[in-house]
């Protein structure tokens, strides 16, 4: 068997201090099966040399634009495939359609754009394109969050009643946006973060996370928005009521201002004779449980998996596997439909749309007097 041919990469944002940057371009080196040739990391030119010097890449521009247009006039076996967008939110939906446009593939940072009318463009372009476009909702890397999907989509559990999703932090619970924390500073300014704090940043995983295993769709939802630290000036805390197609009822609560919390994301799903249990800070366990038996502990590496489970996993049994692993599963998808035309194994538009359209939806109702606001997408 001869090597694997590499999917050549750029990536725009992820400079010096940038935390999200770093993390992408660990998982897209995990499996040795992409490799950085250019970036645009920075706005500012020393950062941006820095950044590049640092990261080992030669080819170092200072906009998207002249990266662009640099890179399309490469050899084509030199050039740059696929872009990644890790910058801050209202960049995502203008940087994607560009990189689109210009013939290369763009795998980005969640949220998807803005807006829904913003996500339905990127989209258009996608489509326009023939490109591929993949969205970083990293937690469906996951190898045990495949296994609860595979076990409620073959009926498992029986017709599924309850989706209970819950994601607590507590990074913001001090006023920090107004510190100097840029992190925190950007993600509480509507100009770059979009219509959603809390909301749009750790939200939206939620959400995803729930129709993603459940396999159902949200029809409507009821929702509350709260900004708790005087002067932020997006949410900082979120709550939901769900109806699902079907019947199924749900929750979902995402805060940033659980002071003490970490990573707290948690998924539960019950269907009529059963339901499991999945926690991304105890990633390698799902535990099912039943109306008629003991309760289940499956273990990552364990007996009893999917094969579509087991070919996610990289250590045997007992060597735990986490969050680099989770989004390199993602960039491993990614870059064999890039380079095989395999089919999308990786968050794409369509869930990025729904996940606008949930935001949007949650700040209609939150503002709003209607007990009910319908998704659209």
């Amino acid at each position: 068997m001869g090597a694997i041919s590499k999917v050549r990469y750029g990536m725009v944002g992820g400079g010096e201090g940038a935390f999200i940057g770093e993390v992408h371009r660990m998982a897209a080196a995990l499996d040795g099966e992409f490799a950085l040739v250019c970036g645009a990391f920075s706005s500012d030119a020393e950062r941006n040399r820095r950044s590049a010097a640092a990261i080992g890449v030669d080819r170092a521009y200072p906009t998207l634009e002249a990266l662009l247009q640099s890179e399309a006039a490469l050899p084509a076996d030199e050039r740059m495939e696929a872009l990644a967008i890790v910058t801050p939110n209202h960049l995502h939906g203008p940087m994607a359609i560009a990189a689109l446009e210009a013939g290369f593939h763009v795998f980005c940072e969640k949220p998807m754009a803005l807006d829904l009318a913003e996500a339905k463009a990127v989209d258009a372009a996608a489509t326009r394109s023939g490109k591929r476009y993949g969205l970083a909702f990293t937690y469906s890397g996951y190898p045990l969050v495949e296994e609860a999907r595979l076990r409620v989509a073959r009926g498992d559990f029986g017709r599924i009643r309850l989706v209970q999703v819950e994601y607590s932090q507590g990074w913001l619970s001090r006023p920090i946006d107004s510190e100097g924390n840029k992190q925190a500073e950007w993600r509480t300014d509507p100009a770059r973060a979009g219509l959603g704090g809390c909301l749009g940043d750790i939200g939206t995983h939620a959400f995803h996370l729930a129709e993603h295993v459940s396999g159902l769709v949200v029809e409507s939802l009821c929702g509350d928005l709260a900004t708790h630290v005087p002067g932020r000036r997006l949410d900082d805390d979120a709550a939901a009521l769900l109806r699902f197609a079907g019947g199924a009822r749900g929750t979902l609560t995402a805060t940033q201002v659980a002071a003490g919390e970490e990573n707290g994301l948690r998924l539960r799903i019950h269907g009529e004779h059963g339901g499991l249990d999945w926690s991304q800070m105890e990633p390698n366990t799902l535990t099912l449980r039943w109306l008629d038996r003991p309760a289940e502990i499956v273990r990552a590496g364990g007996p009893g998996l999917d094969p579509a489970t087991t070919a996610k996993l990289r250590t045997p049994a007992g060597h735990p596997e986490g969050y680099i692993e989770a989004f390199a599963n993602l960039y491993r998808s990614f870059g064999r439909a890039v380079r095989d035309g395999a089919g999308p194994a990786f968050p794409t538009a369509a869930e990025g749309l729904r996940t606008m359209a949930f935001i949007e939806a949650m700040i209609e109702n939150s503002a709003g007097s209607a007990k009910w606001t319908t998704l659209r997408t």
